[in-house]
């Protein structure tokens, strides 16, 4: 079993969902030290790939997406209540757009309720046919599904994002909920809200319209059969999911049927979670981690899984969202110009997929769509630091193992580093508030019970010569 420097390990877990939010948009390095990974090299201007829509628009390959924008607090806006740093925000958008981006993607719901406006003020001062704009009908909350209140919603977007038209209008995370066709069709059909922005893309207020799918399959599959003229769909993609999305979590899709699904019917994809909520960034297993260092020293794990998510000719873009500067331009780089991945590149991603898989991690992407827990838990920093135990192998349940008493010692130390003791998964009540937010479908409070019962049998087992912890 692989040494792990325990300083290193204990720096790194009790860095919990802070880290794994930077994680998730491809580096780890903050704000403060922008020499991150290649932030001295110059940029590529003019080199952005484009792809061509269904109307002609030319979209940049490499999208923006607004979800985990930076804080005061020099976080991301997923994790924490601190107000967004306007201007950092002002100032990403400034290079993107600079360097060739041109698709923005929000919500309503995004950074606590915050994104639209800051993506509308950053936005503000460049030309209008310089960007194209997306943004979701994001209903999910019951008290909005009645029409005048998802009408009220989408209205609301207009003034947020300080535009006439949206460019690229989602019904947003359709299939989710514990009945995905009983929720699509209250948010969407039965109160008339489809037919009304279809009515606004005929009035030229929507230029295209699509919708983001989570969850249930017979949603989508029913979604594709309306006849709706669907300009776009968007889909989670990336080198896991192609193939093991199932294997990961029987409830999900593999994206290859649903890319074939839409490239069938001539239906561009976006692409959402190309790391893997971070996980494909991070690649916190050393041995598949090692098997794309062996093929390229030189590229980051962000920049392989970048190339695979646009590497399908169907997809239009692929959102990343880009906390920091450096996030962004590593980004800009591996998308200007896109390189096409090789049989041979494909090939050795599936085997770092199967190498992933022999690691039963819990695949959570720390999107926070789970919290606040009515009962404080902080369930993605649990989900994060269980995960980088089992990817290190340090989540040893037998005792005989003569890696148990350093791997004991670890996983607890770190546990309470990473998340503060009454956050933690023993407070779990299995209310189940959570697990029909979450867009991975995970059974959370299941989770929850199978991580506190490996902890209270550590703590049991305490070898007696190991001193208290």
């Amino acid at each position: 079993m692989a040494e792990l420097n325990r300083r290193n390990f204990l720096k790194l877990a009790g860095a919990g969902a802070a880290a794994a939010a930077v994680a998730a948009t491809g580096c780890g390095k903050s704000e403060n030290n922008p020499m991150g990974k290649g932030g001295t090299l110059e940029l590529p201007e003019g080199e952005m790939t484009y792809r061509t829509a269904k109307n002609g628009d030319k979209i940049s390959l490499l999208g923006f997406g607004m979800m985990r924008l930076p804080t005061k607090d020099n976080r991301s806006a997923r994790e924490t209540d601190a107000d967004i740093d306007q201007d950092m925000v002002n100032s990403l958008v400034d290079e993107a757009i600079k360097y060739g981006v041109n698709y923005f993607d929000t919500s309503p719901a995004y950074c606590k309720g915050k994104s639209e406006a800051a993506l509308g003020i950053a936005l503000k001062k460049h030309p209008r046919d310089k960007f194209f704009v997306a943004t979701k009908l994001s209903n999910f909350a019951e008290s909005t599904w009645p029409r005048e209140e998802s009408i009220k919603m989408y209205e609301k977007s207009f003034k947020e994002l300080q535009v006439d038209t949206i460019d690229y209008m989602l019904l947003h995370g359709i299939g989710m909920g514990e009945d995905g066709m009983k929720v699509f069709n209250s948010r969407y059909i039965d109160n008339g809200i489809l037919d009304f922005l279809l009515e606004e893309r005929k009035k030229g207020r929507i230029r295209n319209i699509g919708f983001s799918y989570h969850g249930d399959i017979a949603v989508f599959d029913h979604a594709l059969a309306m006849d709706v003229d669907w300009d776009f769909v968007q889909i989670q993609l990336n080198y896991v999911d192609w193939k093991h999305a199932k294997e990961v979590n029987t409830r999900n899709t593999n994206a290859e049927y649903l890319y074939g699904e839409l490239k069938k019917r001539n239906i561009p994809a976006i692409v959402m979670e190309p790391l893997l909520g971070g996980r494909l960034a991070r690649l916190d297993n050393k041995k598949a981690l090692a098997k794309l260092k062996q093929a390229d020293p030189s590229a980051s794990p962000a920049s392989w899984a970048l190339r695979y998510a646009g590497n399908p000719e169907g997809v239009l873009t692929v959102l990343s969202g880009m906390t920091f500067r450096e996030h962004l331009r590593e980004n800009l780089r591996t998308c200007s110009p896109h390189k096409s991945l090789s049989q041979q590149e494909l090939d050795l991603l599936e085997d770092v997929a199967q190498t992933m898989l022999a690691y039963k991690t819990i695949p959570c992407n720390t999107c926070q769509y789970c919290m606040p827990c009515p009962y404080g838990l902080d369930i993605p920093s649990i989900f994060v630091h269980y995960n980088k135990c089992v990817n290190e192998d340090r989540y040893i349940d037998d005792i005989n193992d003569p890696e148990y008493l350093k791997a004991r010692r670890e996983f607890l130390i770190g546990y309470d580093r990473s998340v503060p003791r009454l956050r933690q998964a023993d407070h779990c009540t299995g209310c189940n508030k959570c697990s029909p937010h979450c867009p991975q479908r995970i059974d959370i409070p299941a989770e929850m019970q199978k991580i506190d019962k490996f902890v209270n049998f550590i703590k049991k087992n305490e070898h007696p010569n190991e001193g208290a912890i």
